[in-house]
């Protein structure tokens, strides 16, 4: 008897994280990070789950994106959805009646990436392995087969993608190991939120230094004085040879952007981070030629892989930050990290939400292993807050991320957990 796909469920779930100003930046002054949580569930009792990343309000309308989808998944045979992955995200996202929403874009792209990301957590458990694993361990051929190449081929062609999976094959096992021993590079950006006070973000950054982080990320964007004083704090802080990242979350227009970041240069950005709108592939362009050699980095509000491909072909950026949830999943970021690795740009995920450092480091990990064979100038962002409520938590040593030994993607909340902070009547909301 056919194994089928017997539920989608989507969840509200909300931390209220602003109480502390946790996650606040220039444009979310005051976030509730929220998870629409997605679970699928089999006749065969096994389970799969993905989230979508929101900031609170709003969250709701991503839920009922994700269980818009659930005609298109329920009764599915589940050992055909799991052995072709490709053909599984281009049903969600080619309907021909919900792309019209987008397409490839927004609420409707993004609950495609819950449920995606929930098919390759329960891959993931069927196989007994974590998805960096699962997906290393498949063939150049099978990795080429998930790539929707339709709107690709003008910047990469199947053939040059095959090219570069069975360059990086020869040293698959090596690379496995040597990511098991010494884990992968992380970033933080936990002393830089805009909301903290200048002596949290001082203490911030001197405990990140001490745990190992040869990186830091700030918030700025608000205000010209407050952030030129928070940079000179913080260079102070960790000295010159610890790269500091900044972010101003979309905050500027392009000549306001290269205004800032001049003001900002004498402390020594290592990159400047989302300087203008998501969409502005130009904008990107040209802030990048005016202040180099700081570098551009973007990519977690970036819709789909047409414009990571629009991005790389106009010479926008230095660093591509792709998100777990942005794109649909698991499935197009594999896309897009070939095409990193094609244009010769390091990939430095997004993962300031929640769930989002426990699915990014999969797809880091595994274009380590398997796909650019690197991971000179690449790092995860790391945040350190709300892992506590996952099953399986990240676990950050020495500023580096182990890799995670757990079947699955690891976006599986804890029940007590999702319960306690469902939206609006669980116990944290109703006490509120």
């Amino acid at each position: 008897m056919a194994d089928l796909i017997t539920a989608l469920e989507a969840h509200d779930i909300r931390f209220p994280t602003s109480q502390h100003l946790d996650g606040s930046d220039a444009l979310n002054p005051e976030p509730d990070y929220s998870a629409a949580y997605a679970v699928l569930r089999t006749s065969g009792d096994e389970e799969g789950y993905g989230l979508a990343f929101t900031v609170g309000r709003g969250n709701e309308v991503q839920v009922a994106a994700i269980r818009a989808l659930e005609p298109l998944v329920v009764g599915l045979d589940v050992q055909e959805v799991l052995g072709n992955l490709g053909a599984f995200s281009r049903l969600l996202t080619g309907d021909s009646q919900l792309r019209w929403l987008g397409p490839h874009k927004g609420v409707v792209h993004m609950a495609a990436a819950a449920v995606v990301n929930a098919a390759w957590d329960l891959f993931g458990r069927r196989e007994g392995l974590p998805v960096w694993r699962l997906l290393s361990r498949m063939s150049p051929e099978q990795l080429v087969d998930l790539v929707d190449f339709r709107y690709l081929r003008d910047a990469l062609t199947p053939e040059e993608a095959l090219a570069i999976l069975r360059r990086a094959a020869p040293g698959r096992q090596e690379r496995e190991e040597q990511l098991l021993r010494t884990g992968y590079p992380a970033y933080t950006t936990t002393p830089g939120w805009l909301g903290y006070s200048d002596d949290k973000l001082l203490r911030l950054s001197k405990e990140a230094v001490a745990d190992g982080f040869t990186q830091i990320k700030l918030k700025v964007g608000a205000n010209r004085e407050d952030d030129v004083r928070r940079m000179a704090l913080a260079r102070e802080a960790v000295g010159a040879d610890i790269r500091i990242a900044v972010d101003s979350n979309q905050a500027w227009g392009v000549q306001e952007a290269i205004e800032w970041m001049r003001l900002l240069a004498p402390h020594n950005p290592y990159w400047i981070e989302e300087p203008t709108s998501p969409d502005d592939i130009l904008g990107h362009a040209a802030v990048r030629r005016a202040v180099a050699p700081i570098k551009v980095a973007t990519g977690e509000h970036c819709h789909n892989q047409v414009m990571f491909k629009q991005l790389l072909q106009a010479d926008a950026i230095d660093v591509l930050q792709m998100d777990a949830s942005r794109v649909a999943g698991v499935t197009e970021n594999v896309a897009i990290l070939l095409l990193a690795a094609k244009f010769g740009v390091p990939v430095c995920p997004h993962a300031g939400g929640v769930g989002l450092c426990e699915m990014v480091q999969h797809l880091s990990m595994f274009d380590y292993v398997a796909v650019s064979g690197s991971t000179e100038d690449r790092t995860i962002e790391y945040v350190d807050h709300l892992h506590e409520h996952f099953e399986d938590p990240v676990v950050v040593r020495n500023g580096r991320y182990a890799a995670p030994l757990s079947p699955g993607l690891g976006a599986r909340l804890l029940p007590q957990s999702a319960a306690d902070h469902r939206f609006p009547d669980g116990p944290v909301w109703r006490n509120a």
